[in-house]
């Protein structure tokens, strides 16, 4: 077991989103996936977390994938650069009292697209695209906040540009964690 420190954070206003100062090279495109299959949406989380140590939809069936896929408020937006998928963003909606609560559930960049910029744009973004959800899924409350959650076992930039983007930590906990390696079955062991 090991001991991981996971951080809430939080915007209660689109007023709060603090754009980042770069922008998409001319190569690069962010686009909304409609109808996402479970097969790219696993490739996608695969991808950027298995060496961030995301293992806890790997054990999901195609049938639990695909129910988060279809959610009402449910939308997955693809970072490509030159054609290729570079990272992406998924947002799950709840509806609650106060109206509806977008979880950026799953956030990140492959790692070699790190180091770029990439990062604080796709998050830009994905943070625009959060709050105006309800122009999009009409039969849904306003949006009334926007949140994550990401642990120390993240990359070493996801805090910063959490909160360089304007969310605010509202909460910390310290937990145990049994950490899986999230790369198996990535690729399969070379053969003998």
């Amino acid at each position: 077991m090991t001991q991981v420190t996971v951080t809430y954070l939080q915007q209660l206003n689109p007023a709060e989103v603090i754009s980042s100062s770069k922008s998409l090279p001319e190569d690069a495109r962010i686009e909304l996936a409609q109808e996402i299959t479970p097969e790219f949406s696993r490739f996608l989380y695969q991808s950027v977390g298995s060496e961030l140590n995301w293992a806890d939809r790997l054990d999901s069936t195609r049938e639990q994938w695909e129910e988060v896929l279809r959610r009402p408020g449910s939308e997955t937006w693809v970072l490509y650069q030159q054609g290729a998928p570079k990272g992406y963003v998924e947002l799950v909606t709840e509806v609650v009292e106060a109206g509806s609560e977008v979880e950026i559930f799953y956030f990140g960049l492959f790692p070699e697209a790190t180091g770029r910029g990439l990062g604080g744009v796709l998050l830009s973004e994905a943070l625009r695209q959060a709050w105006t959800l309800g122009s999009r899924w009409t039969q849904l409350p306003a949006v009334s906040r926007v949140w994550l959650h990401t642990c120390s076992l993240d990359g070493p930039a996801a805090l910063p540009n959490y909160q360089a983007r304007g969310l605010k930590i509202y909460r910390t906990e310290v937990e145990e964690t049994d950490v899986k390696d999230a790369s198996t079955g990535l690729w399969p062991a070379a053969a003998r």
